[in-house]
């Protein structure tokens, strides 16, 4: 970890785009940092995070509200699962949803779906394709996107099965982002300031209820999928570790209360566990966060991935809407030759997300110093995103 500009930094090398990013943030706030994963994001980098005794900042939780992590220990036979590997990732590519705007089989009901907040916020009472935002939602329930996100299953440093899935809040939280930062006048430009809110005005208490509601829908996603992986292998659940990474909580710091907003930050308090995942060719981790004074400084927050060296343009040579501008820097057959010397059965994905377009996560890791504790090394044997066919620009 560096300081520069009295901001925390951590990652070599740095990326010049998302350090001066971080710097138009730490201007509007009490505080901000950076962690090893960053790189460019809409006004706030991804891998930031800003803090403000009064402000809240959509910018700095992202258009994904509450995308986060959650693993799974289960008692599965390590061997067993290995041996029918094949059969089990056909499963779970084909009873599980993936991709923007598909929906699940069968619409999930919960307890959220009855929370008042559909009927007293204005951006909840949307309708979306002639449908109430509310029923696209429930139909969204336990569906995982495109882009980064996955379904994981990992043989862990402690011999067990590890089911790993990433994603956020799908369609509700993109919609509640996008109208608030509408609402507030944002820019659309990348390197648009940062939109803040007062946390005491009345669309800044929309926008924190908002928020919430959307977190309680992510974990409520994540849980369904794990626990459709769980009985799609038969297994039990023998421990489990949940977090969102772009999300803004309220938080307690040297004595004052503060909202840290964590946009592609995973919080790391000391003792607290965290999943982060790194690329679909390679080990994820189970860590936690240790008390240092580095971690303070970080405001207790670490990194949530490996990191992109590349962008998916560049990987693929397509627009973010599907146009083929050009020859990708990653060929299919690149993609799969690492994919499959790592010992993966991989269903779906596109060049975008391979291996070759991350940074190594240990590497990462390890510039994120003594404030973080890894206990458990997990190596992928299945991964099952969406294919190359699903157009989305809202993937990360």
């Amino acid at each position: 970890m560096r300081w520069i500009d009295d901001i925390p930094v951590c990652g070599d090398p740095i990326d010049e785009q998302a350090l001066e990013q971080i710097r138009r943030t730490r201007a509007v706030c009490d505080g901000a940092a950076l962690m090893a994963d960053h790189h460019k994001g809409y006004g706030v980098p991804i891998g930031g995070v800003m803090v403000s005794e009064r402000l809240i900042s959509p910018t700095a939780v992202g258009y994904d509200i509450a995308c986060g992590n959650k693993a799974v220990r289960t008692d599965a036979p390590a061997e067993e699962v290995k041996a029918r590997i094949g059969e089990i990732m056909d499963r779970i590519a084909g009873e599980i949803p993936f991709g923007i705007g598909r929906t699940s089989v069968e619409p999930i009901d919960h307890p959220l779906f009855e929370s008042p907040l559909w009927e007293e916020l204005e951006v909840l009472r949307l309708e979306k394709k002639g449908k109430p935002l509310r029923d696209l939602a429930r139909e969204q329930l336990g569906t995982v996107g495109s882009g980064n996100h996955y379904v994981d299953l990992f043989e862990g440093d402690d011999e067990a099965i590890w089911i790993g899935v990433h994603f956020g809040s799908r369609g509700l939280g993109h919609t509640i982002a996008s109208w608030f930062l509408r609402q507030a006048g944002a820019s659309d430009a990348m390197d648009a300031q940062p939109t803040l809110l007062e946390q005491d005005s009345d669309l800044g208490e929309q926008y924190i209820r908002a928020m919430g509601l959307a977190g309680e829908y992510a974990y409520a996603g994540r849980d369904e999928v794990c626990d459709r992986v769980r009985r799609i292998l038969g297994a039990h659940e023998t421990d489990s570790v949940h977090n969102h990474h772009n999300f803004a909580w309220r938080e307690t710091i040297d004595g004052r209360d503060f909202w840290v907003c964590r946009k592609g930050a995973t919080p790391a308090y000391p003792g607290q566990r965290g999943f982060v995942g790194g690329s679909m060719g390679e080990a994820s981790v189970i860590l936690e966060g240790v008390d240092a004074p580095e971690s303070r400084a970080l405001y207790y927050s670490t990194v949530h991935g490996a990191g992109r060296v590349m962008s998916r343009s560049a990987a693929t040579g397509r627009s973010p809407w599907g146009k083929k501008k050009r020859e990708g820097l990653i060929s299919r057959e690149a993609m799969d030759e690492w994919v499959r010397g790592a010992g993966v059965e991989l269903r779906g994905a596109d060049v975008d997300e391979a291996p070759q377009a991350y940074k190594r996560l240990h590497e990462v890791l390890e510039h994120q110093g003594d404030t973080i504790r890894v206990l458990h090394w997990l190596r992928p044997i299945g991964v099952a995103m969406a294919g190359h066919d699903i157009v989305d620009p809202y993937k990360d």
